[in-house]
């Protein structure tokens, strides 16, 4: 797995985490950079959503957060102007979307070309868009399917989960799971696979940052 990489001195690479809900693969990376792989650190946590649990996840942690809504009004491209200046402000290396609700438009990501990068509980080319844990749940009770998965991914357009594929983890489903048993066991490859995404992309930056000097 290659992902591009801004180069950045001597210090870890920074990385901002975009979350709309409970923030449960936040907590994942946080850990990852506090005692586990992730030769970086969260500088910073927005959410659309001022509930999002992702936010006292960074406050406990001790991790600048903020909120930032949309206005009445305010159309996708002039939210995402503002979210990209709100974004900028904590010098991100890259962006993580960890649980963000929100497809991004091209006023966000001309901002941060190459470095916006999101996970997804499916695999490439399947379930894109919400609720793509329950829909395969339901689509495996039919008799469709048997497995589904998680991917991470490169975020260069407005796609809906169909960017630069990063990597990808196949999730069986067992007839003998309950629809929780499941979810259960793809949020847990998510914060694995989410996890192992940015250790080796941090652990990229550290690399080139010292062939540099």
């Amino acid at each position: 797995m290659e992902a591009p990489v801004r180069p950045s001195g001597h210090r870890r690479p920074r990385l901002v985490v975009l979350v709309s809900g409970n923030g449960s693969n936040l907590q994942a990376v946080l850990d990852g950079c506090v005692d586990g792989p992730i030769e970086g650190e969260v500088a910073g946590v927005v959410s659309n959503r001022t509930d999002a649990f992702g936010l006292e996840r960074a406050r406990q942690c001790g991790v600048p957060s903020m909120v930032l809504e949309p206005r009445d009004g305010e159309t996708r491209h002039d939210y995402d102007a503002r979210l990209a200046d709100a974004v900028a402000a904590f010098d991100p290396d890259h962006v993580v979307l960890a649980g963000w609700m929100r497809i991004l438009t091209m006023g966000f990501l001309d901002r941060f070309p190459g470095r916006v990068l999101n996970l997804h509980p499916a695999l490439p080319g399947e379930l894109p868009g919400t609720r793509a844990i329950e829909r395969a749940w339901d689509e495996a009770r039919s008799g469709v399917r048997d497995h589904s998965g998680v991917m991470v991914h490169l975020v260069p357009d407005d796609g809906i989960d169909d960017g630069p594929v990063l990597a990808t983890r196949r999730v069986p489903i067992s007839p003998t799971d309950s629809a929780e048993q499941f979810a259960a066991r793809m949020h847990e490859t998510e914060h694995q696979l989410l996890v192992e995404v940015l250790a080796e992309i941090c652990h990229t930056s550290h690399e080139r940052s010292e062939a540099a000097l």
